[in-house]
């Protein structure tokens, strides 16, 4: 909370997400709630801030593995313990494209690996772009929203059961894209 009343807070926020999502291990959304809990009526514009910076940090991630897997996308990956993720990323890239990236930019798993992933595969840029978008603000407008209006009783429920309230969204989203491409 200390640092969520600091004068650079928006900047240390922003830069977190841009890092977050290209080669940094801590997720932004600590801070987010911090400081949507500290200041709750800009809690809105934090969960812009880091969508954006999140965003961009999810292009820098792409630039990465597009120009530089060899010598930077690869030991960012093998550094973390993520190159047989990759593989595995591979394959749902080619059988999912885009959607991949929805999932991943809501859910709990390294986005990092999604966004570098994409770069190394030669993903479509303007729909990676178009679906961190949505999914990053889905995800960290949803946080600000929520603890704007549950405040501190919403925000320690939200910590104790953080990990199966997003795997149940990644659960509906997937079962929305399964019955989408079964319908279409």
């Amino acid at each position: 909370m200390h640092w969520a009343m600091h004068p650079k807070a928006v900047v240390a926020l922003f830069l977190v997400a841009v890092a977050e999502s290209s080669f940094f291990p801590i997720p932004p959304d600590l801070l987010l709630m911090a400081m949507a809990l500290a200041e709750p009526m800009r809690s809105l514009l934090y969960a812009a801030v880091c969508t954006a910076g999140s965003v961009l940090g999810g292009a820098l991630g792409y630039l990465i593995g597009y120009l530089a897997w060899d010598w930077i996308g690869a030991p960012i990956l093998t550094f973390y313990g993520k190159m047989e993720a990759y593989d595995q990323l591979a394959g749902l890239f080619d059988a999912h494209g885009a959607w991949v990236v929805a999932i991943a930019g809501f859910s709990p798993l390294p986005y990092k690996l999604f966004t570098i992933t994409a770069g190394a595969l030669h993903a479509n840029f303007a729909l990676f772009m178009v679906m961190s978008l949505l999914s990053r603000g889905a995800r960290f407008f949803l946080v600000a929203a929520l603890l704007r209006w549950g405040g501190e009783p919403l925000r320690k429920l939200v910590e104790r059961h953080l990990d199966l309230l997003t795997v149940a969204v990644v659960v509906v989203i997937v079962a929305i894209v399964v019955v989408m491409k079964w319908i279409v």
